[in-house]
């Protein structure tokens, strides 16, 4: 993913730091019925929430606190048979959730 360099992690911040979340998952919501725009969704999201450095919990948990983790298992369920959003879909719930402190539970919990 990018967010997995100093570059790539600036980058994320950058976009969480601008507002993006919010609009990202407004995308999927209003187009719900749109293969790629989950897909795409799934992949910024993603890039967000990798990488090693000290803000890439907080990004995590900002991408939850906008919605993210539901809209992503609404991605899921209306595309089903579209292998592409199912890949980026898991790959990015696991992105949101992984941690090991009790917000990365309540991630897990909430997806």
């Amino acid at each position: 993913t990018a967010g997995d360099d100093a570059q790539g992690e600036a980058c994320a911040q950058a976009a969480v730091d601008a507002g993006a979340l919010p609009h990202i998952v407004a995308a999927m919501h209003v187009h719900a019925a749109n293969a790629a725009v989950q897909d795409q969704a799934c992949r910024a999201l993603i890039n967000i929430a990798a990488g090693n450095d000290a803000h890439r919990d907080a990004r995590r948990q900002a991408a939850a606190d906008a919605g993210a983790l539901p809209q992503i298992v609404a991605a899921m369920r209306a595309h089903e048979a579209n292998a592409d959003v199912q890949q980026w879909a898991c790959r990015t719930l696991v992105s949101i959730t992984a941690s090991n402190s009790a917000q990365g539970d309540a991630r897990r919990q909430a997806a």
